[in-house]
């Protein structure tokens, strides 16, 4: 009954009064920080271009906070280290099981890490690759290939991976892409406009799938 509850608030805050997003704060002495231009840029490209109303606001929330069921997506990245306690990956699990969804974007280094703290929130479940034929690569612009490429780092093939719940996507993990990257200002990493909007169009993708399902 309460995840149900959990549900309709979500949706309510979400048609009612537009979206907020967040950023993972989690621990463990990875830069959780990273790519700070990476969010307000996405969300000023849906906004502008798939007609979200997404509050400008990033707000950061940590994995046990109660304040992480506001936020219909919540946003990952880093290069480091991370570490769940027992709190944070109880109000993760119930977080994510009433309708919450997590994005995790490896920006290179997060991925020796991150496997073994999704095994405590979810020690039943693996994460599956998701096919190109995936609908959270055509909610809105195609990406008839999947995951796109934006940064080369080990020069491995983008991939795409997912938690389910029935049939109900709740944890996205996007490895060898670095979207974050091409989010950012254009200065930062000096990607080409071509790759930014590849990146901004997959991210806009990515919570267009989220707040119509």
């Amino acid at each position: 009954m309460r995840n149900f509850i959990i549900i309709l608030c979500l949706l309510f805050v979400q048609f009612n009064y537009g979206q907020e997003i967040a950023t993972l704060k989690y621990k463990g002495g990875g830069d959780w920080y990273s790519n700070p231009t990476a969010l307000p840029n996405l969300i000023s490209f849906s906004n502008q271009n798939i007609k979200t109303k997404i509050s400008s606001q990033v707000k950061e929330v940590a994995p046990d906070d109660p304040e992480i069921f506001d936020f219909p997506y919540i946003y990952m990245t880093g290069h480091g280290n991370v570490f769940f306690s027992e709190n944070d990956v109880e109000n993760l699990r119930e977080y994510l099981l009433s309708g919450g969804f997590l994005h995790i974007d490896d920006n290179y280094g997060l991925d020796e890490y991150i496997h073994k703290e999704l095994e405590k929130i979810f020690p039943d479940k693996k994460l599956e690759e998701l096919p190109a034929s995936h609908p959270i690569f055509s909610s809105y612009f195609k990406f008839p290939n999947g995951l796109p490429k934006i940064h080369e780092h080990d020069g491995k093939p983008a991939q795409a991976f997912g938690i389910y719940e029935g049939d109900r996507l709740l944890l996205l993990y996007t490895y060898e892409s670095d979207l974050g990257n091409g989010w950012e200002d254009k200065n930062i990493h000096n990607d080409p406009e071509e790759v930014r909007q590849k990146a901004l169009k997959m991210g806009a993708n990515i919570l267009f799938y989220i707040f119509t399902k």
